[in-house]
């Protein structure tokens, strides 16, 4: 192969690269620009050993190869103290420098951790409350329940620049990863239990939300926008969600539950209050027992009965605890 196609065949990558938004390494929000640094942190500091080690190899192969007669070679040599020192103290140094950055770096970020600030130097400004988001993964598409503001979306996420964001997810039938990487990292959605999110977006724009978990033959259709907006933005925002939506009740919800693949954005000006802690609780359809009943009953014996949780139920605005909150994996 003459030098000019294989330059070029070496120089594909980076053509194909081209094009590409690294979001992860160029994130909006507070919180993925931590956890990007601790990433770029500690991938440098790996690059210290990896990137001498390969240069090592790279020169020991040449020094020693067949053809050179000029390198000294020592049949009796079987000990160093120096290089026993330099193998072993290095790695040593890097692993122990590893481990601080990501033990304090990911408790920072952790994403059930409450947000301290919302960007370097900028503490979480006195009196505002963040911003509450319902989130349940159906197939294949996003619910979200703004109980602030009792509307509701699917497959489109706003939220204010600058203004802490609280995710409460879960998940209708299975098990799908919450993720919008300009935000803040993944996190699952398990049926019957909880789980939590916070982040912030400090630039205005429109960015990419989706599944990172399989779940099926929608999976790839499974994404929504996320609009981060300033806030007199995204309060026009709810008014546009209140004057174009309906009424999410049981009957609608149940329709939303049929899967169906590249669902379209769909407003919502009203829904039931007590609609996520039943989906939470796996009770959403009447007469169901809720996991919440359930073990209240298993904790006095079985005294609850049927009828009573059913009751309960049928509430317009019942409340019930939620599951107890189960971690997730995070990124």
């Amino acid at each position: 192969m003459s030098v000019k196609p294989l330059r070029g065949l070496l120089l594909l990558p980076l053509a194909l690269l081209g094009g590409c938004h690294l979001v992860l390494l160029n994130p909006a929000g507070d919180v993925a620009r931590q956890q990007s640094d601790i990433m770029i942190s500690t991938t440098a500091i790996m690059a210290l050993i990896i990137v001498p080690v390969l240069i090592a190899i790279g020169v020991i192969a040449w020094r020693y190869r067949a053809s050179n007669r000029q390198a000294r070679y020592d049949a009796t040599w079987a000990h160093s103290p120096q290089l026993e020192l330099l193998v072993w103290a290095a790695p040593l140094l890097i692993i122990i420098a590893i481990g601080a950055i990501s033990w304090i770096g990911t408790h920072m970020v952790d994403p059930y951790r409450p947000l301290q600030r919302i960007a370097p130097d900028q503490p979480v400004p006195a009196g505002v409350k963040p911003l509450e988001v319902e989130v349940v993964s159906l197939r294949w598409k996003w619910l979200f329940l703004y109980p602030q503001y009792g509307i509701a979306t699917v497959n489109q996420l706003a939220a204010p620049v600058d203004r802490p964001v609280k995710f409460k997810l879960t998940s209708d039938a299975m098990m799908d990863s919450f993720f919008v990487p300009a935000m803040a990292g993944q996190i699952y959605t398990m049926p019957g239990m909880q789980t939590i999110l916070h982040g912030v977006i400090n630039k205005p724009g429109e960015y990419r939300g989706f599944s990172a978990n399989y779940s099926g033959s929608g999976f790839t259709d499974m994404r929504f926008k996320f609009l981060g907006m300033s806030t007199a933005d995204f309060d026009k925002w709810v008014a546009r969600v209140r004057a174009a939506g309906g009424d999410l009740d049981r009957k609608t919800y149940d329709q939303l539950r049929v899967p169906s693949r590249a669902a379209p954005v769909q407003y919502y000006a009203h829904f039931d209050t007590g609609l996520y802690n039943r989906i939470l609780n796996l009770c959403v359809d009447p007469g169901q027992m809720c996991m919440s009943q359930m073990m209240a009953a298993d904790a006095h014996d079985g005294d609850m009965h049927g009828d009573a949780a059913g009751n309960a139920m049928s509430m317009p605005h019942a409340v019930l605890k939620p599951a107890p909150a189960q971690a997730a994996a995070k990124h």
